[in-house]
């Protein structure tokens, strides 16, 4: 669900800080066009899209929008091959482990950012085995009560918990996820304490929370606006750098005063490292082409992502910080994993 050093581009301003590279990834696409019947690598075969997931959540549904478009660039089938396990590293592990011919490419989230601290040793190295293709997507959080909590606003929140240290309790679908460590971003940057409380799933966390049984979770747009739309739930504050389209009405944590509060849900394309730099490129392009339709921005839209965008290097410079970024974030909570 999605993870620093401020020269790179971070979580906190995904569209901003890849606006410009979007437009230079389209300009890319025309000025390679020339050069690619003498140096293309040869697709012979259909593409392997890996995602380390079971087949139909986000970002599952993700790797299906972009594959057309990948298909597109080379004239060969796209297929989206699921490998779920081990917090998303058997999948990951694959993709690290293939040739780099451009026959095998996968779909990363927000674990790919997290494992490398939270699980510690891991069968491959998230900065040197994989060759960054481009930031797809990605979807802010949003912090939902439940009514009978007295608090309106962030602010209050955070006035309630610190007027009752500990008591105040949020859910999470597991430890280490982007989820869990929103919260502990807002108990971090807030100075409050909260009591954590992991499920087996984000549905099993916000039943409860829509129970009364907790006090707050952190979903994606898709999952809670429409217990917020019901007034089933409360949406405090969400993640993103501006107002959601989708939730106009829930003000930003920056805009209530927690700018640090920033965790969100990412899907990218990464290929095995030295993939053919001619490869990337066109694969880039493909998508960032795709990105640009009107059909894909209102998909996107209607399931609570944000086109991203950019080029390789600036995911790549990405990747790196946000790695960074949230090695603090579980060190200082002290996430384990399950």
């Amino acid at each position: 669900m999605q993870a620093s050093a401020r020269p790179a581009a971070t979580l906190r301003q995904p569209k901003a800080r890849f606006a410009v590279g979007i437009a230079a990834a389209l300009a890319l696409c025309a000025s390679l066009a020339p050069v690619q019947a003498q140096q293309d690598t040869k697709i012979v075969r259909p593409i392997r899209l890996i995602v380390p997931y079971v087949p139909g959540g986000g970002t599952d549904t993700l790797a299906r929008i972009v594959a057309p478009f990948v298909s597109e660039a080379f004239g060969q089938t796209v297929l989206v091959d699921n490998r779920p396990g081990a917090s998303s590293t058997l999948g990951t592990q694959i993709v690290a482990q293939a040739a780099p011919d451009g026959h095998t490419i996968g779909m990363i989230d927000a674990a790919f950012l997290i494992n490398p601290s939270l699980l510690g040793k891991l069968p491959y190295d998230t900065l040197k085995d994989f060759s960054p293709i481009v930031l797809v997507a990605t979807s802010p959080l949003v912090l939902l009560v439940h009514p009978a909590v007295r608090a309106s606003s962030v602010k209050e929140l955070v006035a309630l918990a610190r007027a009752q240290p500990g008591k105040l309790t949020f859910g999470s679908a597991g430890n280490g996820t982007a989820v869990h460590l929103a919260g502990e971003q807002l108990r971090s940057v807030a100075g409050i304490d909260l009591q954590h409380i992991a499920y087996k799933g984000a549905g099993q966390s916000i039943g409860e929370v829509l129970g009364g049984q907790i006090t707050m979770v952190f979903t994606t747009p898709s999952g809670g606006r429409q217990h917020a739309a019901s007034g089933k739930l409360r949406a405090l504050g969400i993640t993103s750098p501006k107002r959601f389209s989708g939730m106009a009405d829930v003000p930003t944590f920056a805009e209530s005063g927690l700018p640090g509060v920033d965790a969100a849900t990412i899907n990218g394309l990464v290929g095995p490292a030295r993939l053919p730099k001619d490869y990337v490129e066109r694969v880039n392009a493909a998508v960032m082409r795709g990105l640009q339709r009107r059909e894909t921005q209102e998909r996107l839209q209607e399931l609570g992502f944000d086109m991203a965008g950019g080029t390789p290097a600036q995911f790549g410079s990405w990747i790196v910080a946000e790695t960074a970024k949230w090695a603090k974030v579980v060190k200082e909570s002290g996430a384990k994993p399950e």
